[in-house]
This record gives structure tokens, C-alpha cells and sequence, in this order.
């Protein structure tokens, strides 16, 4: 037997794994934050409502991550692999923090989470099941946000992060959000680069578009 057709199930397996424990990574939090909504009776509306914004979306992340398509490509080395589990997983930790009680914070927190989802919803329309954690190659998706933008799911997440930070607010907090910046730029970089290698039209589209804020970057 050749080292292709072994390599083949192993990616395969690998793959199956990296969804069934990312998808199970976000119902956990999701289902951790659900409890904490049960548990949350006498607290102030904006609060509660923020809460349950946030369940919706953990649950979404779970689908998402069981339901994307095999990858033609990746990136390859650790270190693209640490920065896209770090990315993805280690800021959500904020769910296990103590929570603010303020109603500007969470009316805010809700405003971020709300559109952040709406925004993922509208990139996955057009994505597909090209969803991925670790950069890889799958096809260049040139329609809905991607014609102003090259990274709108990034974007998407970090107003959603964003809106977490302001359910629990502090100084600790606002450090991991800037943090989890700097990594999704350098995941960002790390995905460009594979597109480029594996996508021959990719060349062509990251020419003429902004990769996260026209004008800016």
C-alpha cells in the first residue's frame, strides 16, 4: 500500500475528530451558558437577553463546525494549527468568567452578539460548508460580503467577541479581545498564504479587495 492511500483515511479520521470535538467544545459553552440562563432569574432583562443571544450562537458554532465540507489543502506546520485552536477556542473561555450587571454593558453586549450572528449568517449563505477553523483551501467565494471584503466571518466573530467582552467586563477581558485580535491577523495571513498556494484564481480576487475594513485593512 502506497503512503498516499494511508494518508488519505488518516486526513480523513483527523478531520472527523478536529469536528466532533470542535463541535462539542461549543455545545459545551453553549449548554454552560443556558444553564447560567436558568439559574438567572431576578436578573435585569438586558442581561438575560444577552445571555440567550449568546447561547444561539455558541449552538450555531456547533453545527457549523460538524456540518463543514473536507478541505482540498491546508496550511501546513504547528504553528497555523496553534493559532487557529487558540483563535477558536481559548478566548470563549470569557464564558466561565464572572459576568457584569451593568445594563449599558449588556444592552451593548446584545447589539454585538446580534449582529455579529446576523453578519456570520449572511457570510455562511455565500460560504457554504467552506467553513474551516485551521486555514485550508476549499474554493475562492467571491459572492455576498466577499465582493467588498476577504475575511467577513473574521470580522463577524470579533464583534460577536466583542460583545462577550462586554457581558464580562474587565480588565482581564479587554486584554484577551486584544489578544485574539493579533492572532486572527496572523490566522488571517496564515489562510491567505494557503489559498494562494492551492487557489490559482485567488491571486486575481485578493488583488482588488480589502482583507477585514475597506479603506483601513
Amino acid at each position: 500500500m502506497s503512503a498516499s492511500t494511508m494518508t488519505l483515511p488518516a486526513s480523513l479520521a483527523y478531520d472527523r475528530i478536529m469536528r466532533l470535538m470542535g463541535s462539542a467544545w461549543f455545545l459545551l459553552l453553549g449548554f454552560t451558558v443556558t444553564f447560567k440562563l436558568g439559574a438567572s432569574a431576578g436578573e435585569p432583562w438586558p442581561s438575560i437577553v444577552s445571555s440567550l443571544c449568546l447561547a444561539v450562537f455558541y449552538l450555531m458554532l456547533a453545527v457549523l463546525v460538524l456540518t463543514r465540507a473536507p478541505a482540498k489543502a491546508q496550511a501546513e506546520g504547528l504553528l497555523p494549527r496553534i493559532a487557529a485552536f487558540v483563535g477558536t477556542y481559548w478566548p470563549w473561555t470569557i464564558t466561565f468568567f464572572a459576568r457584569t450587571d451593568g445594563a449599558v454593558p449588556n444592552l451593548a453586549s446584545t447589539v454585538c452578539v446580534l449582529t455579529g450572528m446576523i453578519m456570520i449568517l449572511v457570510t455562511i449563505r455565500h460560504l457554504g460548508r467552506s467553513f474551516s477553523l485551521v486555514p485550508q483551501a476549499r474554493s475562492v467565494v467571491q459572492t455576498g460580503p466577499y465582493r467588498w471584503i476577504k475575511h467577513p466571518l473574521y470580522l463577524s466573530e470579533e464583534i460577536v467577541f466583542l460583545g462577550v467582552v462586554l457581558q464580562h467586563l474587565s480588565l482581564v477581558t479587554v486584554t484577551l479581545l486584544i489578544l485574539h485580535v493579533a492572532i486572527q491577523v496572523r490566522r488571517i495571513l496564515y489562510e491567505e498564504d494557503v489559498l494562494r498556494r492551492n487557489l490559482p484564481e485567488y491571486s486575481g480576487y485578493e488583488a482588488s479587495r480589502w482583507r477585514l475594513i475597506p479603506y483601513v485593512w
